[in-house]
C-alpha cells in the first residue's frame, strides 16, 4: 500500500521572456473605391522616408528615448567614461578604454578571468545606458557595469551581489542576453531568428532603434497611398495604410504599447493582426509573485498590468491623453497633466493637505509613487490608486505616504486620512485581493466576491481566478467554469491554467469550445489542458480542434526554446504527452541554461525514473539537495525514489528530513507512515500519520493509513474510530469498501 511510484513533481512556471514585437499593419480600406496600392506587398522602409511630411513628430522623436534605444558606439552616442578608467564592484575590476577608435571594457568573462571586450552598440542613454557585446552563435550579450548617466559614473546594476562566472545571471548567461531578453522592445521589426538545434541566432531588424513603423507599421503601402493619383484627388482610405492612427481607439493604443511596456511572454515570431493582446503575448497578472498582495508593483513589472487595475483605463485614459507619442514626455508640465480630466481643487492644500511648495503636492507622489530599478531607474505605478495606510497596517502592503515620511508608523498616516478625509473609506477590490492572495481557509470567500462586481478590473478577476486554482473546491470549481465565458480574454486563459488542479471530468465539455476561442492564447491554454485528458477520453466533436490548438501551443512552447524556462516549459509539454526523450532533451537543455533551477531536476529525475535510469534520478535529486538543502520537495522526492530502490534506511531518513523542513504534503506522511509501519515501527508510524492529520484534516489518505497501523497492532477500536472518520470523508471511494466492511462498518 505504500505509494512508492515515483511522483512527478512541477513547480508553478512563470516564463519572463521580455520580449516583443510590434509591427502590426491592421487598417485597410473599407473605401468602395480602393486605390491602387492596396494590392502590393506592405514592407518596411526605415524613418528615413517618414521625415519629409512628419518633420515635427521626427524632430520630438530623435529626442526621445525611442531613438536611443540602441545605437552604433560613436562620440556622440556613448555616454559613458571609456578614458582608461577602472570600476570595482562585487569583486570583480572592469576597465575602459578605447583602442584603435573602438571601445573596449575589459572584466570577467564566462570562464572567470578577464578579457577584452569590444563594444557593438550602445543600449539606452539616461538615466543608465549599457552597451553590448557580440560573442559566437550571433547571441549578444549586456554587461552589468552600467553608466549612470545622472551621476556620470560606472556603477554595478545589483550591488551586492556576487555572481559567479558560470551563473544563469551572470552578464555572459542567458538573462543577460539581448536577443531574448530586449532586442524586440529597442529596434523595429526585429526577427529572433532562434536555431533550436544549434543553439544560435541570426537575428535581423529593420532599423536599429525604436522607429516610426516600430508603432505605425511598416510604411510602404502608407507612402505610395500618399504619392498615388487617388491620394491627389481626395480619396480617402481609413487609416491611410498604417497601424495607429490619429483617431485610434483606446484598445489600439494599448495593444501597441503594451507589448514593451508590459512584463508579458511572446507567443510566435508569428504575429497575428490584432487588437487583442492574447493573441500575440502573455501579459503578466498582479500576482504575489511579481506584486504586492494588492497590486501594486513589486518587481520589474513595467506599465501595462498596472494601468489595467486603474480607473483611468476604466474611463477611457489613452497613453497619448498623458504622454506625446513622439517624444514620450509628459504632454504638460507636471500637474497640469492631471488638470485636463481633474479640477483644479485636487491642486490646492485644500485636497491634500499638505502646505504648498513641497513634493507631496505633484499629484504622481501620492497616486503614483515611484521604485528604483537597474540601480537608479525611478519608475512610477500606473495604477492610480489612493494611498491605504489603513490596508499597511491590517496587510502590511506599502502605501505613498511612506515614501516622505519613512519615519512614521503605517498607523499614524490612516490616523492623519481619517482626520482629514473622515473614517471610512470607499471601497476597494484590494480589500479582497489580499485576503485571497493568502490561499488560507477564508481565501476563497474573498476570491468569489471580485467576479460580480462590476467595479473591479477584468485583470484582479482574471488574477483571482489565477489564485481559484490553489483551492480546489466546487465553488471554486463553478466559479471558473463560469469565468470561461467571459469577455476578456484573460479572465478566460487564467480560469483554463487553474482549471488544471481539477479533473478532467468537471471540465472538459466546458473547456472544449475554447479549442476554437477567437483569440490564440485562450485556445493555447485549453490545449495545454485538454493534454491531461486519456486520449480514448476526448469527445469525438473535440478531436479536430485540439489538434489544431496543440498545434499553435507547440509553435508557442518551441518559441520559448532559447531562454532557460521556455525549455522547462517545453519538457512539461513532453512529459505531459508521455514523450520522454525529449522531455529529457528539454529539462538538461534548460540546466545547461540555468544550473540553478532545482524545479527542473526534480522533473528530470523523474523522467530518469520513468525511463528506468534510476542511478541518473538519483544523481540529480542529490544535486538539488545540495543546492537547495531547505526545499523539503526534494528529500520527499527522495524517499519515494529510496523507497522504491528497496533501500529503507534512506527512505525514512529521506522523509524525516522532508518532515523536519515543516513539509505540509499530506502524500509524504502517508507515505512516511506507510513505510515506517511497514518496518515494524508502529509507535513512530502512527505519530507521523497524526501529525499529517493535525496538518491536513481532511485528507482522507491519511486515515486509510492510520487504519492499517491499527490493525497491524492489533488495535481493532482505534482502527474502527480512525475508518468511520474515513467513511465520513469519503464514503463512496471504492478503494475504501473492503476496508470498511472487514471493520463492520455499514
Amino acid at each position: 500500500m505504500l505509494k512508492s511510484s515515483y511522483l512527478r513533481i512541477i513547480g508553478p512556471l512563470v516564463c519572463l521572456v521580455l520580449v516583443s514585437n510590434l509591427l502590426l499593419q491592421r487598417c485597410n480600406s473599407n473605401n468602395p473605391d480602393q486605390v491602387s496600392v492596396s494590392n502590393t506587398k506592405n514592407e518596411f522602409v526605415g524613418d528615413a522616408s517618414c521625415k519629409s511630411c512628419h518633420a515635427k513628430e521626427n524632430e520630438l522623436w530623435q529626442q526621445s528615448h525611442h531613438f536611443m534605444a540602441m545605437q552604433p558606439p560613436n562620440d556622440s552616442t556613448v555616454k559613458g567614461n571609456f578614458n582608461n578608467v577602472s570600476f570595482t564592484a562585487d569583486g570583480v575590476t572592469s576597465r575602459f578604454f578605447k583602442k584603435e577608435g573602438k571601445y573596449i571594457i575589459n572584466t570577467q568573462g564566462e570562464d572567470g578571468k578577464n578579457h577584452d571586450y569590444e563594444v557593438k552598440y550602445t543600449f539606452g542613454f539616461t538615466p543608465l545606458q549599457q552597451y553590448l557585446i557580440e560573442f559566437p552563435g550571433g547571441r549578444m550579450q549586456v554587461p552589468r557595469v552600467s553608466w549612470d548617466a545622472k551621476q556620470n559614473k560606472w556603477y554595478h546594476q545589483y550591488a551586492g551581489q556576487k555572481i559567479p562566472s558560470h551563473d544563469w545571471l551572470h552578464w555572459t548567461g542567458n538573462a543577460q542576453n539581448w536577443n531574448t531578453m530586449c532586442a524586440s522592445c529597442h529596434s523595429t521589426n526585429l526577427q529572433k531568428n532562434y536555431s533550436i538545434e544549434k543553439d544560435s541566432y541570426a537575428t535581423t531588424y529593420s532599423s536599429i532603434n525604436v522607429s516610426c513603423e516600430s508603432c505605425h507599421g511598416p510604411g510602404k503601402k502608407h507612402i505610395e497611398y500618399a504619392n498615388s493619383d487617388e491620394y491627389k484627388k481626395g480619396v480617402k482610405v481609413t487609416g491611410s495604410y498604417i497601424h495607429l492612427s490619429v483617431k485610434s481607439s483606446q484598445t489600439a493604443q494599448l495593444t501597441t504599447c503594451a507589448p514593451c511596456h508590459a512584463r508579458k511572454a511572446e507567443i510566435s515570431a508569428s504575429l497575428i493582426q490584432s487588437d487583442e493582446i492574447l493573441d500575440n503575448y502573455i501579459p503578466e497578472i498582479p500576482t504575489t509573485e511579481f506584486f504586492h498582495a494588492d497590486g501594486q508593483v513589486d518587481d520589474e513589472d513595467y506599465i501595462y498590468t498596472s494601468f489595467l487595475q486603474s480607473k483611468m483605463f476604466r474611463r477611457g485614459v489613452m497613453c497619448s491623453n498623458c504622454h506625446n507619442p513622439h517624444s514620450a514626455k509628459p504632454v504638460l508640465f507636471s500637474n497640469e497633466t492631471c488638470l485636463q480630466c481633474h479640477t483644479k481643487t485636487y491642486d490646492s492644500p485644500t485636497h491634500d493637505f499638505h502646505p504648498e511648495g513641497i513634493a507631496a503636492l505633484d499629484c504622481k507622489s501620492c497616486h503614483m509613487p515611484g521604485k528604483v530599478y537597474m540601480g537608479n531607474d525611478l519608475r512610477h505605478d500606473h495604477s492610480f490608486r489612493v494611498p491605504r495606510p489603513d490596508l499597511t497596517v491590517k496587510y502590511g502592503t506599502p502605501n505613498a505616504c511612506a515614501s516622505c515620511h519613512a519615519n512614521k508608523s503605517a498607523q499614524w498616516a490612516s490616523d492623519a486620512l481619517v482626520k482629514w478625509y473622515g473614517p471610512n473609506r470607499k471601497y476597494h477590490f484590494a480589500e479582497d485581493l489580499i485576503p485571497g492572495s493568502k490561499l488560507d481557509v477564508e481565501s476563497e470567500a474573498h476570491l468569489l466576491k471580485l467576479f460580480p462586481d462590476t467595479t473591479v478590473p477584468n485583470i484582479v478577476k482574471a488574477t483571482a481566478a489565477h489564485y481559484l486554482g490553489s483551492i480546489p473546491t466546487q465553488n471554486s470549481l463553478a466559479a471558473l467554469t463560469n469565468c470561461l465565458t467571459h469577455p476578456d480574454a484573460q479572465v478566460r486563459y487564467r480560469a483554463l491554467k487553474s482549471l488544471s488542479s481539477f479533473e478532467y471530468v468537471n471540465w472538459v465539455n466546458a473547456v472544449g469550445p475554447l479549442l476554437t476561442d477567437k483569440v490564440r492564447g485562450v485556445r493555447i491554454a485549453a490545449a495545454e489542458l485538454f493534454e491531461s485528458i486519456p486520449a480514448t477520453q476526448i469527445p469525438a466533436q473535440f478531436n479536430q480542434p485540439f489538434r489544431a490548438a496543440a498545434n499553435e501551443e507547440q509553435n508557442y512552447l518551441l518559441y520559448q526554446a532559447d531562454f532557460a524556462i521556455g525549455n522547462l516549459l517545453i519538457a512539461d509539454h513532453y512529459f505531459k504527452i508521455q514523450d520522454y526523450p525529449n522531455a529529457e532533451k528539454f529539462y538538461v537543455r534548460g540546466l545547461k541554461k540555468d544550473s540553478l533551477m532545482n524545479y527542473a531536476r526534480l522533473n528530470l529525475s523523474t523522467v530518469y525514473n520513468t525511463q528506468g535510469k534510476n542511478d541518473k534520478a538519483l544523481e540529480e535529486l542529490l544535486i538539488a539537495s545540495r543546492i537547495d538543502p531547505s526545499n523539503e520537495r526534494i528529500f520527499y522526492n527522495l524517499g519515494l525514489l529510496y523507497n522504491e530502490l528497496k533501500n529503507n534506511d534512506a527512505a525514512e531518513k529521506s522523509f524525516a528530513k522532508a518532515v523536519t523542513l515543516k513539509s505540509t504534503n499530506p502524500k509524504l506522511y502517508y507515505n512516511y507512515g506507510l513505510l515506517l509501519n511497514e518496518m515494524n515501527k508502529t509507535a513512530n508510524a502512527e505519530k507521523i500519520l497524526l501529525n499529517g492529520i493535525a496538518i491536513s484534516p481532511n485528507a482522507s489518505e491519511l486515515y486509510y493509513a492510520l487504519t492499517f497501523v491499527y490493525i497491524k497492532s492489533n488495535a481493532l477500536g482505534k482502527a474502527q474510530q480512525t475508518a468511520l472518520k474515513l467513511k465520513q470523508l469519503d464514503p463512496t471511494n471504492p478503494n475504501y469498501q473492503d476496508l470498511f466492511k472487514n471493520l463492520g462498518i455499514q
